[in-house]
């Protein structure tokens, strides 16, 4: 008998990969074929609240909701430019003081911010995409600009800090 082979072997994990692109590009295409987040209102300031990011925009924003913490985890972010992911504490259901940034590069990447005032319990928070306007990849929120997206609207996710988070299964 031959030993039993533990953990995933290197095509295991290209498989899975695929696999998960593939549901993601088919949830995208299915979502974007029922027209539910289409907006005609392009002066309001709009918060996102997308779950997968979208593949025809050159940048976007994946966050989910965290443990309470001095430190928020992005999944992706996706940047046709260098620049910066914000997180903002909720100013009456809007982005309002930004409590932590991250520089990153062109590309899709995922991080981690720390923050200078931690999340708390039950708490909304804002992860806003700025361009490094300076150029110096040190934000700066009176100088570096909010991306927008390709309908002008702002690219910002919301997301909770939550003791429990419910378990994902899939």
């Amino acid at each position: 008998m031959q030993p039993e082979n533990q953990g995933m072997k290197g095509w295991q994990w290209a498989v899975t990969i695929i696999v998960i692109i593939i549901i993601i590009a088919l949830g995208y295409w299915l979502f974007s074929r029922s027209g539910s987040n289409t907006s005609t209102n392009n002066t309001s300031t709009e918060v996102s609240s997308s779950t997968a990011p979208v593949a025809t925009e050159a940048n976007s924003l994946v966050v989910t909701d965290q443990y309470p913490g001095n430190v928020v985890y992005v999944s992706s972010v996706r940047l046709a430019q260098p620049g910066f992911v914000a997180i903002q504490k909720n100013n009456n259901g809007t982005p309002g003081a930004v409590i932590g940034s991250q520089y990153f590069p062109a590309g899709i990447n995922p991080g981690k911010i720390n923050l200078t005032a931690a999340t708390l319990d039950g708490g909304t928070y804002y992860a806003s995409l700025y361009s490094d306007n300076l150029g110096n990849q040190k934000f700066d929120a009176t100088k570096d600009m909010v991306i927008n997206d390709s309908h002008g609207n702002p690219i910002v996710e919301t997301f909770h800090a939550l003791s429990t988070i419910p378990e994902t299964k899939g």
